[in-house]
């Protein structure tokens, strides 16, 4: 029998799923970057990645990506502080058999600078993934 769990590296997240855009917003990030110090000690948190994932936990990092109309946007790195598994149900509160979400929360470790983000997202994204 198969297993259904993906074990992930990168946090991929779009705004509705707990990116926190009003704090990392490209453009603004461009003019002036965001610096580790305005993120330390924030909790942030995810909402219903679809499926069933395991993310890699703290102390080993996960990257944060910013995905954005299907393309990916590396921010930097993350350490999962916490993850759950839930049944995701239809409007009337049914459950359809294998159809999972998987929430939780971080704390961002590491921001890129402009330059090394945008080189980055181009060579770690999935062919035509890169938001660049």
């Amino acid at each position: 029998m198969g297993s259904m769990i993906e074990i992930n590296d990168t946090l991929l997240i779009t705004t509705e799923q707990g990116f926190p855009d009003n704090i990392l917003h490209l453009e603004k990030h461009i003019k002036e970057p965001v610096t580790i110090d305005q993120v330390h000690g924030k909790l942030f948190s995810f909402y219903k990645k679809e499926r069933v994932r395991i993310y890699q936990t703290d102390p080993v990092r996960v990257y944060l990506v910013q995905n954005i109309d299907g393309k990916w946007l590396f921010w930097g790195k993350i350490y999962i502080q916490s993850q759950s598994i839930n049944k995701k149900l239809d409007a009337q509160g049914n459950w359809t058999i294998d159809n999972w979400e998987t929430s939780g929360t971080f704390i961002i470790t590491d921001l890129y600078e402009p330059a090394y983000q945008q080189e980055f997202t181009k060579r770690e994204s999935p062919a035509g993934k890169s938001y660049f």
